[in-house]
């Protein structure tokens, strides 16, 4: 049995920097296994307090990759639209090489039209979003072989992050190392047996896709977790504001190191 992981998306809004990498590295010392980030341009929510301060997210884990010796750290989940497929390998090498090998390169197709119509990049539509995210993801694995100096953890591993059923999914299938969904637990266990069903299609043993579930800070620490464990989870991530919540962080590594035994 795959020992279970566990993980905090942190998010880069209404915050210092000072501030973030003082709890990137608190969260470190608390014993998780990974620290993300999101690949947003402002807040996703929380504007009306009047403090609208936003890091951007690859600049961001570059510090993060130098704040910590042991954690995997990650951006979940980049936006393909943001940027040239060739280029975000190589800054996903350059910060695997900053990391020693600590990387996990998360990425999806995109949602947040704010950060699209304020910065210049079309839109368009979730299908056309979702084609160039299976476009750009060859390019991407092409691009890591030819990648000097070579990355230190070599395949950098690729997650990709969503839910839908007739595009999203099969892709995951067919390009991912890793798979990021969201709960409830029975949502996401119904979507993991969707990415089965794919990788089955496809000819993937779904053995070789790691599991993980964005869980919910106040509803599913700690209740729901064994849920999603039983689900077939090997990795919790929990999304917190900065500073987050320390006494949620312990209670989650308590229940990953009760789970481990």
């Amino acid at each position: 049995m795959s020992k279970m992981k566990v993980g905090i998306q942190l998010h880069p809004q209404h915050t210092s920097y000072d501030a973030y990498a003082e709890a990137v590295q608190k969260m470190e010392s608390l014993g998780v296994d990974s620290i993300w980030n999101w690949d947003h341009f402002y807040p996703l929510f929380g504007q009306e307090t009047g403090n609208n301060n936003h890091f951007e997210g690859w600049t961001l884990l570059a510090a993060m990759a130098t704040l910590t010796t042991r954690v995997e750290i990650g951006t979940l989940v980049t936006c393909n639209s943001y940027r040239n497929p060739s280029l975000l390998m190589h800054m996903a090498n350059t910060v695997d090489h900053i990391s020693h090998g600590r990387l996990i390169l998360g990425i999806g197709s995109g949602w947040f039209e704010k950060d699209y119509t304020e910065f210049g990049y079309e839109f368009g539509t979730a299908g056309s979003r979702l084609r160039d995210l299976r476009e750009n993801l060859p390019i991407i694995k092409e691009r890591m072989t030819k990648e000097l100096p070579s990355p230190v953890r070599n395949p950098i591993p690729i997650m990709v992050g969503g839910g839908g059923e007739k595009v999203t999914l099969k892709i995951t299938a067919e390009y991912a190392d890793q798979w990021n969904g969201f709960g409830p637990p029975e949502t996401w266990a119904h979507k993991n047996g969707v990415l089965d069903k794919w990788c089955a299609e496809v000819g993937r043993d779904p053995k070789e896709i790691v599991r993980t579930a964005s869980v919910n800070m106040e509803n599913d620490i700690p209740d729901n977790l064994d849920a999603y464990a039983e689900a077939g989870a090997t990795h919790m991530i929990v999304s917190m504001p900065c500073p987050p919540p320390y006494e949620k962080i312990e209670q989650l590594v308590a229940w990953r190191d009760s789970y481990n035994g």
